[in-house]
């Protein structure tokens, strides 16, 4: 899980900050710097809490509840009315469209 944490951490770092087009970049780099302050594992930035995981079986309520926590916090934000509607949620692919990011969907 560490190794997991830490190659999907840099390598979500690296494109944040190499992305030309994200207008949030700044705000994301800062909240991910001001993390770090409270941590002296991390030397720059803290992309993920430092807490124990939870194992998500595809076949649980749980995973379904967390899966639409996620797809809807772009909505509760005000940034959408639908969550298929927002560029970067994989809702819109479980509406039969295609989003952005490619997923493979859990049957």
């Amino acid at each position: 899980m560490r190794d997991l944490k830490k190659y999907s951490a840099v390598s979500i770092l690296k494109v944040i900050k190499d992305c030309a087009i994200e207008n949030r970049k700044e705000w994301m780099l800062y909240l991910f710097a001001k993390a770090c302050q409270k941590n002296s594992n991390n030397k720059n930035f803290q992309f993920w809490r430092q807490d124990h995981p939870i194992e998500l079986d595809p076949y649980s309520n749980m995973f379904e509840e967390r899966i639409n926590y996620l797809r809807n916090n772009p909505v509760e934000a005000g940034l959408v009315a639908n969550a298929s509607d927002y560029l970067y949620c994989s809702a819109i692919d479980h509406e039969g469209g295609k989003g952005l990011i490619g997923i493979d969907l859990l049957v």
